[in-house]
């Protein structure tokens, strides 16, 4: 079935303010601080990951 324009299925990114990108990123660094010493490394480099790319995109909307 195909999508029409403007639906979430769009094969496009999720566009997010600032309050909530900035939500986000105090979510996954509560998360990533709350992860027990068993949890997989990949899981806490892509969390890491993801809370550095968050960090650069609102550094970079607030200029």
């Amino acid at each position: 079935m195909r999508s029409r324009e403007g639906q979430f299925s769009d094969a496009r990114p999720i566009q997010r303010s600032r309050a909530e990108k900035e939500k986000l990123l105090r979510e996954l660094k509560d998360t990533l601080a709350g992860l027990k010493a068993h949890a997989s490394a990949s899981m806490r480099t892509t969390l890491q990951a993801r809370i550095k790319e968050l960090e650069t995109d609102i550094a970079a909307s607030s200029r």
